[in-house]
């Protein structure tokens, strides 16, 4: 089972990461891991004959990939689970985060928050779990674990693409 892992910058996705590898998970961040590159205009994408590789070379077992980018809509993943946050918590993330740099300046929080309000629409049409990342990383991990399982039950408090809709949205 080969899951995505997708968010906007600053919406847990190498925090989740770091703790599904405590937890034993073969589980790869796309910035951190070699998978992303800077392109024209400083915008980020994957490498993406990288990342098909990676997922090709996948047979058995779970594999976690997360990152967020245009690749992503071409690729074969099995489950797609995406991580949001409100706004605020969006930008205090970006503000205070020493992993990594990038949204810390106005400009990249700018792009963010622009990115957040076209992009995130799009990846809850095609997301199979979505996750409020609010919740502490152990949780995140239970709920991603839970869902990819053989019976696949939902973790409490988790949402799926048609219980959202149902309750009229995030």
């Amino acid at each position: 089972m080969r899951v995505l892992l997708t968010g906007m910058s600053g919406s847990g996705k190498s925090t989740l990461v770091a703790e599904l590898r405590r937890r034993g998970v073969v589980a790869y961040d796309a910035d951190e891991d070699g998978f992303s590159e800077v392109r024209e205009h400083g915008r980020w994408g994957w490498r993406r004959a990288a990342v098909e590789e990676l997922l090709a070379s996948h047979t058995e077992g779970l594999l976690c990939f997360a990152g967020c980018s245009e690749e992503q809509a071409h690729l074969p993943f099995d489950y797609r689970v995406l991580l949001t946050v409100p706004e605020a918590v969006l930008i205090e993330r970006l503000r205070s985060r020493t992993n990594n740099p990038y949204g810390q300046t106005d400009e990249e929080r700018a792009q963010i928050l622009s990115d957040r309000d076209e992009v995130e629409p799009l990846l809850r049409r095609t997301a199979d779990l979505i996750l409020e990342s609010t919740a502490s990383p152990a949780h995140l991990a239970d709920a991603v674990l839970s869902s990819v399982g053989p019976s696949s039950p939902r973790a409490p408090g988790t949402r799926t693409p048609a219980a959202d809709a149902a309750s009229g949205g995030s």
